[in-house]
């Protein structure tokens, strides 16, 4: 059968260096550090001291209180950023096929403050069982969607995808096939996560996967340097209006790009490394190339995993490298976590999104906080370093990997 085209008609985005689609992308283009001294909690005592949280957000000015303190942050951060994308998408919820519309999330964790607060709660107290009746509806990941639907009233495809960081990539991979295959017209996709808490923190800092500069939280995050020591945890959410090109076209939608391609991989490997060899990591490149029906040398830009960690930028530049051979040199490569740090399943929609705005925009933003070159990576790539970098952008891609070994990669095209 013949595959349907599937386009990006609308964007919605909450992350720690803007609070909607335009103060991102200025964020971005100005190369904005999001990491600071944690504010949720009484972090004094943590080897981590900071995070890349949301600034200036309230949720009381998207949710009525009653409705806010029945929803885990993760979630509610789902629907400030899905009613941004719907908005952005145009689209007149009581003329399309609700039937034919669905919502896929992807959530690495879920609901971790509600669970963290529920068992403190339980712990601290007489050995009672009082728990919040929410306490299972606000933890469980896939309530996002459900929720996205239930105020929507759409009735399609409707699920999360738990492939910890490469949770909303593998989200958005799933919303392009249902699309393709005919299953769905719509499908709203991406991520949401909300881990900057005392039990996210801590169990990320006794595996040492965090930095620990917090004399200087900004520069923290620093993919590709030699004196990076860590990813910086952050939170937020990104979304996806996801549609087929014909039902796009007939309503006179905004289309941003054309998603073309999704690729899938493990590494089969350890429970957190990455593979020495990058096995995985190439294979879900080559996967995401062949879906797409195009060349390595087609590739413009590589929006990369890198999470400033010792082990995986070097293994996943190798890769690139090996991929894409002597293009390699010529494609525009960069890590956005450099300015929003690691969002975790929310990583693949956010990264995403600034790959789709910088192919319509021309400009492909930095990887921040460089200063010390890494004998291990190669020098010939363009890593865009400190400072955006002007270019006409046709095809640009995306990485997210997981714990686990989970490898997802999406491939976005301009528009013909």
């Amino acid at each position: 059968m013949k595959l349907r085209r599937v386009v990006v008609t609308g964007l919605g985005a909450l992350t720690p260096i803007g609070n909607t689609i335009e103060e991102y992308w200025d964020g971005l283009k100005n190369g904005v550090s999001g990491a600071a001294p944690i504010t949720h909690f009484d972090a004094s005592k943590f080897k981590t001291q900071f995070a890349c949280e949301l600034k200036n957000f309230n949720v009381l000015d998207f949710l009525d209180r009653k409705e806010a303190r029945k929803l885990d942050k993760f979630a509610q951060y789902a629907m400030v950023a899905s009613d941004e994308a719907i908005k952005d998408a145009g689209l007149d919820i009581d003329s399309i096929d609700k039937d034919k519309t669905g919502v896929i999330w992807g959530a690495g964790i879920g609901g971790l403050e509600t669970f963290q607060q529920e068992v403190t709660n339980f712990a601290n107290g007489d050995g009672t069982p009082k728990f919040n009746p929410f306490f299972i509806p606000k933890m469980i990941a896939d309530i996002a969607p459900g929720l996205i639907s239930i105020k929507y009233g759409f009735r399609g495809p409707n699920f999360t995808t738990v492939s910890a960081c490469a949770s909303s990539a593998n989200a958005m991979i799933d919303a392009l096939n249902y699309i393709r295959l005919g299953h769905a017209d719509i499908i709203v996709s991406g991520g949401s996560e909300a881990a900057v808490t005392e039990a996210g923190m801590g169990g990320f800092n006794a595996m040492h996967a965090l930095s620990t500069r917090n004399d200087d939280p900004a520069t923290a995050s620093r993919p590709f340097d030699a004196n990076r020591d860590g990813f910086v945890l952050g939170e937020g959410a990104g979304a996806l209006v996801l549609e087929e090109y014909e039902h796009a076209k007939a309503r006179g939608a905004k289309i941003y790009a054309e998603l073309v391609g999704g690729g899938l991989s493990a590494d089969a490997h350890h429970m957190t490394a990455p593979h020495p060899e990058g096995l995985g990591v190439k294979a879900v490149m080559r996967n995401c190339l062949e879906n797409a029906g195009l060349k390595p040398e087609d590739v413009d830009a590589i929006n990369t995993h890198g999470t400033s960690t010792p082990l995986g930028d070097v293994a996943e530049l190798k890769a690139i490298s090996e991929i894409f051979g002597e293009h390699a040199k010529n494609i525009n490569i960069n890590s956005t976590k450099s300015m929003t740090g690691h969002l975790l399943g929310a990583a693949g929609a956010i990264e995403a999104i600034a790959s789709i705005l910088a192919m319509r925009n021309s400009l492909v933003p930095p990887t921040i906080n460089h200063s010390t070159q890494d004998e291990n990576i190669n020098p010939e790539l363009n890593l865009t370093l400190n400072k955006a970098q002007e270019r006409e952008l046709n095809v640009v891609m995306s990485n997210t990997f997981g714990f686990g070994g989970h490898n997802a990669c999406v491939m976005f095209k301009k528009i013909d």
